[in-house]
């Protein structure tokens, strides 16, 4: 059950990335653009927020387990590091340069865009580096 809910989620996400645009490069690379701005991606951010924050507020508040697993898993580190500066900062940049983030870039994968596929093994890629590297 835990998978089927995973992936209704995921179809979800895509779904609103469709949407609202956002798997679009062109649409994140005008909101990071100052000389020709497009605010749009601001009001999606805004409306995910309105919209989850309640949910995270209620989830931390419930007692018990989850619906569908059997405990909570939440972070256990908070410390800011080199390493989380560096990481956020390589993903600031590529975000950028790009135009996609983890998730837009997967579901970008549906309309078959070859710079898309490219992208997706590249950050594959450099996940599986950054495991062998980090052992």
């Amino acid at each position: 059950m835990q998978k089927i809910i995973a992936l209704l989620a995921g179809l979800l996400f895509g779904a609103g990335l469709a949407a609202s645009d956002m798997n679009n490069p062109e649409r994140v690379q005008g909101f990071l653009d100052l000389l020709n701005w497009d605010p749009s991606l601001m009001f999606v951010m805004m409306g995910a927020l309105a919209i989850a924050m309640p949910g995270f507020y209620w989830v931390q508040k419930r007692q018990g387990k989850p619906f569908f697993a059997k405990q909570f898993f939440m972070p256990t580190k908070f410390d800011i590091d080199k390493d989380l500066i560096l990481g956020a900062s390589l993903f600031g940049m590529g975000w950028a340069i790009v135009g996609y983030c983890p998730g837009p870039a997967i579901a970008s994968l549906a309309y078959a865009y070859e710079e898309t596929l490219i992208f997706v093994i590249a950050m594959f890629a450099g996940a599986k580096v950054q495991h062998l590297i980090s052992k």
